[in-house]
């Protein structure tokens, strides 16, 4: 009779696989955030300075969806160092992410060129409340099923808990509010920036380790 694989493989066992999982994780985050430049396109003729000025949206399309992508990055890479031990499920649910990471150039396409429809606002938005929900879905199950270090188990607060559910909230909060006003919905991005640090440290009474 066959011997099962066991589901679940320490990180120190099965450094290799590990090692391949968060190699493909950064792979995907560096196409996209290389993806997103190429919406920039300024065709020739014409004078320079009123090109680049019509394309003002495009260019603040680009940086703000850098700015997300490299804090969604930064938030991955500190919680995949996080974890001690990985099983099918966590795998699955990193893919699950990645895929709209994946779509993130895509989605800043659309607010690049539909800043002023409603439509392409709250697609953006939808994109980046699934995206803090799937990665959400990774720490509540690491941290369930007993997957992550013991020194960052007095963390969990940090990274399940009620602040980790600003980008969700803030996100998913917007998508109602681009239907009245696409303007006011984008500036609310921007307390990710402005409060959410602030928000998770005091919240969580804690800094995560590593």
């Amino acid at each position: 009779m066959a011997e099962s694989v066991p589901d679940v493989h320490d990180r120190d066992e099965a450094e290799i696989e590990f090692g391949r999982i968060v190699a493909f994780s950064d792979g995907v985050f560096t196409i996209a955030i290389t993806l997103l430049v190429l919406s920039l396109e300024i065709p020739p003729g014409g004078d320079l300075s009123e090109l680049l000025s019509e394309r003002a949206e495009q260019f603040f399309a680009y940086f703000l969806s850098f700015a997300v992508t490299a804090r969604f990055w930064l938030a991955h890479h500190r919680f995949y160092g996080l974890v001690q031990r990985f099983d099918r499920r966590l795998v699955t649910l990193n893919f699950v992410y990645l895929s709209f990471v994946a779509l993130l150039p895509f989605t800043t396409e659309l607010i690049g060129d539909y800043s002023d429809d409603p439509l392409g606002v709250a697609i953006y938005a939808g994109c980046l409340a699934i995206l803090s929900l799937a990665f959400l879905s990774q720490t509540y199950h690491a941290y369930g099923a007993g997957l992550v270090r013991e020194d960052a188990l007095p963390y969990r607060r940090r990274f399940t808990g009620p602040p980790s559910w600003i980008g969700v909230i803030i996100f998913g909060g917007s998508i109602p509010l681009a239907l009245i006003s696409p303007t006011l919905a984008v500036l609310t991005w921007l307390l990710m920036f402005v409060a959410g640090r602030w928000v998770r440290d005091r919240a969580s009474g804690l800094s995560a380790p590593g």
